[in-house]
């Protein structure tokens, strides 16, 4: 079996851009990431592309020959839909094509538009990711399915407002010097505690923005970076996918994400790797409390103790694990289709050396990504190394 290497990446700027199509904002990424890898557009033989809303916001299905063309490629294309797990799902699939032999250049990433939709009209359209039965014609948005999460974990666990608002801090330190993150200013402890409040117990700061964006990566195998003499020294070495019942109301437990573990699992299984051996991470933090859900699925802590990991500072960027250094979703923002190739990206550069956080983690050898889908019904988990 081959490996898959990361040989370019390419990442937009994650913010508001109401004027800027998807297609028009992968076409940036995607170009980015092929100069970025030196590979020929020739070469390329499917592009796999994520992307959650498009019917909605752009009235746009059927994106993965759209995708193809806004980058100049003339290959096969896909488009995948899990979610904010989108181009996560999308990368994995790549992922195994290329170690597979399917395929020896493939680009994966995705994009998405928002911020030309208004507040209502977002929340109405994110919300479809959860279950519309019993879920969303009560009312329920993910804010309020997340502040559900966090009191019951909070109720079985401990923990209190200010460690979530510990989380936040943190990602927004991050994400100061990232020219990618949407918010590149930093927060107090304070200002994060006196936010509005959204969903009881979570306030303004404890949520992710509304992005636009995309990103791109581009994966060779091992065989072909050898012929080409590619700067591809970081490979996808481990990939999982974890699954769980839609709404909150069917799962067995809502203060632990299962799908996640599941997933997490299966990636350290596929490398040959524990959790132990990892040195940083980017996880989807799409609200606080699904950070310290994160951690602890990834074996990073005992159930109920990551709650307090950024305040006690092992998962800031001085911490023993640095979590989020690109800021997270919370702070470098979550352009949904695009997220989970764009934490791929972030780490690859982080431990490629490449990335304004990388003297952070100078002798970082192993990271992973986390990605979910709605509440984590979906979760997919990457493994990364350096392989040189």
């Amino acid at each position: 079996m081959d490996t898959a290497r990361v040989a370019g990446v390419g990442l937009t700027h994650f913010g508001s851009h109401p004027e800027r199509t998807s297609r028009d904002l992968f076409a940036e990424a995607g170009v980015a990431a092929l100069e970025d890898a030196g590979v020929d557009r020739g070469d390329v033989e499917g592009v796999y592309y994520g992307n959650f809303m498009g019917e909605l916001s752009e009235h746009q299905g059927h994106q993965g020959p759209l995708a193809a063309e806004a980058i100049g490629v003339d290959a096969p294309a896909t488009r995948y839909e899990s979610a904010c797990a989108s181009s996560g799902v999308a990368l994995r699939q790549a992922v195994r094509d290329v170690r597979n032999g399917e395929a020896d250049v493939l680009v994966v990433g995705g994009a998405e538009r928002m911020n030309n939709l208004s507040t209502a009209e977002s929340t109405e359209a994110l919300a479809i990711a959860a279950d519309d039965l019993y879920e969303v014609r009560a009312g329920v948005t993910f804010p309020g399915a997340y502040a559900m999460m966090a009191t019951t974990y909070f109720e079985r666990f401990g923990g209190s407002r200010e460690d979530l608002a510990h989380v936040a801090v943190k990602n927004h330190e991050n994400a100061l010097e990232n020219d990618h993150a949407q918010f590149q200013r930093a927060i107090t402890v304070e200002d994060a505690l006196e936010s509005p409040p959204v969903a009881d117990p979570l306030h303004l700061y404890d949520a992710c923005p509304v992005t636009d964006g995309a990103s791109a990566v581009v994966l060779v195998s091992g065989a072909y970076a050898d012929e080409h003499d590619l700067d591809a020294e970081v490979a996808v070495t481990g990939t999982g996918q974890g699954g769980d019942r839609m709404a909150l109301q069917d799962r067995e437990d809502v203060a632990t994400s299962p799908a996640a573990t599941e997933a997490a699992e299966e990636a350290y299984a596929d490398a040959g790797v524990t959790a132990d051996d990892v040195d940083v991470a980017e996880v989807h933090d799409c609200f606080t409390i699904a950070e310290v859900l994160a951690v602890e699925s990834l074996g990073f802590f005992e159930t109920g103790e990551g709650v307090t990991a950024a305040r006690d500072g092992a998962t800031t960027a001085d911490g023993d694990l640095p979590v989020n250094l690109s800021g997270g979703l919370k702070a470098k923002g979550h352009p949904v289709g695009a997220t989970g190739a764009s934490q791929v990206a972030e780490l690859a550069k982080l431990l490629g050396g490449d990335h304004v956080n990388s003297e952070r983690v100078p002798s970082a050898r192993v990271g992973v990504a986390h990605n979910a889908g709605g509440t984590v019904a979906s979760a997919v988990v990457h493994v990364l190394e350096v392989v040189e």
